[in-house]
């Protein structure tokens, strides 16, 4: 029964904290209230007043300012122009580079923060644990972001000495800007392809010497061209041959077709025939006649026609009549001759045609020796074409190798001047200044100490409070005993 009223009464006597309830705690324990935050809020007042923190800053601008030729063994092609804007992977890519341990090592050891970090329990250990704890320190201040929506990249870094902050990024700058340059093109391509020029060099001369050798030695010039030009006379003085055996086949069948036509022939032939009396024949027999007749008549007035010299007589005109009538019968012929012109041409062209003969047959001889040579000089020329073309092949193949490494240390060398110059793919957008202001202000400091204070200091109260043995009030007595106070003194005041 008792119990039960006990409980009771601690349900009556035990309601939600009210504010005088938290109120009277707080009173309660002011004394921890006030100190605890008095000396957090000084605290951080004292450490914003004696360690500022300050912040440096700079801003690196990824772009495409140069093609760099590839590395390859062939002739580098132009490049093609490619698009300007830098993707997410090459911010991603120089951010990584940023933080690269190489850099951090050369940025602790430029920028002194290897001295000014020697506190008493870094003392211990060797230099390279003390390098490794700088550069891990300098990666816990140091803050490397891309810029959204843009090609930089920001890099942070803050320290109680704001030269140093400003060294340190310098620092940074000057590292980066060398790694970047090492990691994009590598160094020693000049002194490389200036020692291939120089040996590219000797065996040009080499092959340009073994060259020149051959020429003098064997007497050509170019002996594929010369090749070319003996098989083309050897051509030429082929077909010569053929044609100087054809036309003398040819000729010989004229020979024999001018003799047989020769035999056909006469030796002369008639030119002119003419028909005609013999006047002066004939005036004199008809004379004859005439000194006959008279002589008749003479005889007959003297003899009788039966006297034996007018029969004489009478039968020499009779004679005469006949001779005369035989002759009138038969006139005189003359019948003219010359040489046939036919069997002339044809003995002309028969003696020319021998005479054709024998000079065809010496051409053709000394078209066989001409063509015995062209053909013992084209093999000759041919395989001199073939060693010369060897000579020459090593000779373009030195000559293109020279040009190729010419051409190769020309690009390592404005590659090079780039590089001296800072024309790279990367630059400091920002340059890192000496920050005249630290992050926080007093006011910051004193904002943050108040809130701190407030907020240590009343947990404080409450924990003091909480653990402390005793009760404070009757209320307390009746929650926790169930009995009734029956007086209460008030607390000694101090």
């Amino acid at each position: 029964m008792r119990e039960e009223l006990v409980a009771t009464r601690r349900a009556e006597w035990d309601p939600s904290p009210s504010l005088r309830d938290v109120a009277s705690v707080l009173f309660r324990q002011r004394q921890l209230l006030l100190m605890s935050f008095g000396l957090i809020f000084f605290a951080c007042l004292l450490w914003g007043l004696v360690t500022p923190s300050y912040q440096a800053e700079m801003k690196v601008l990824v772009r495409r300012g140069r093609l760099d030729p590839i590395l390859t063994p062939t002739p580098t092609q132009s490049p093609l122009i490619e698009d300007e804007v830098v993707t997410e992977e090459e911010l991603n890519s120089e951010v990584e580079l940023i933080q690269d341990q190489d850099i951090l090592r050369s940025v602790v050891s430029n920028s002194g923060l290897l001295d000014g970090w020697r506190m008493p329990w870094n003392l211990g250990g060797s230099d390279e644990v003390r390098l490794s704890r700088a550069v891990r320190r300098l990666g816990r201040r140091l803050d490397v972001e891309a810029v959204k929506k843009s090609a930089l990249i920001a890099v942070t870094y803050y320290s109680s000495n704001p030269e140093q902050a400003a060294r340190v990024l310098q620092c940074l700058a000057a590292a980066y800007l060398e790694k970047h340059q090492e990691v994009r093109r590598p160094s020693g391509q000049f002194d490389f392809f200036d020692h291939q020029v120089l040996e590219s060099r000797r065996g040009l001369e080499q092959a340009e010497f073994r060259l020149m050798r051959f020429t003098e030695s064997e007497g050509v010039v170019s002996a594929s061209l010369e090749r070319d030009i003996a098989l083309k006379k050897f051509s030429d003085a082929d077909a010569n041959y053929r044609e100087t055996g054809v036309a003398l086949a040819e000729t010989r069948e004229r020979i024999r077709s001018l003799k047989a036509t020769l035999k056909a022939l006469p030796t002369r032939a008639i030119t002119a025939i003419r028909t005609s009396d013999n006047p002066q024949l004939l005036g004199e027999m008809k004379s004859k006649l005439l000194d006959l007749q008279l002589k008749r008549t003479d005889l007959l007035a003297k003899f009788q026609p039966s006297y034996r010299v007018v029969q004489e007589i009478d039968q020499q005109i009779a004679d005469t009549k006949i001779a005369i009538s035989a002759e009138v019968q038969s006139p005189v012929r003359d019948v003219t001759t010359q040489q046939d012109p036919n069997r002339d041409w044809t003995q002309a062209e028969l003696v020319k045609s021998r005479v054709e003969v024998r000079a065809l047959e010496a051409r053709g001889s000394a078209t066989g020796i001409v063509l015995s040579n062209y053909r013992t000089n084209a093999h000759q020329l041919g395989d001199l074409a073939i060693e010369q073309e060897e000579l020459l092949r090593a000779l373009r193949g030195a000559e293109e190798k020279y040009l190729l490494y010419v051409n190769k240390r020309e690009e390592a060398r404005i590659g090079d001047a780039l590089d001296r110059g800072g024309i790279l793919n990367v630059t400091i957008a920002e340059h890192p200044r000496v920050p005249a202001l630290p992050i926080w202000s007093c006011w910051m400091f004193g904002a943050v100490g108040l809130l701190a204070g407030g907020t240590v200091s009343t947990g404080l109260a409450f924990a003091a409070d909480y653990l402390a043995a005793g009760f404070r009030t009757p209320e307390e007595v009746l929650a926790h005993l169930g009995s009734t106070v029956l007086a209460s003194l008030p607390a000694k005041s101090e």
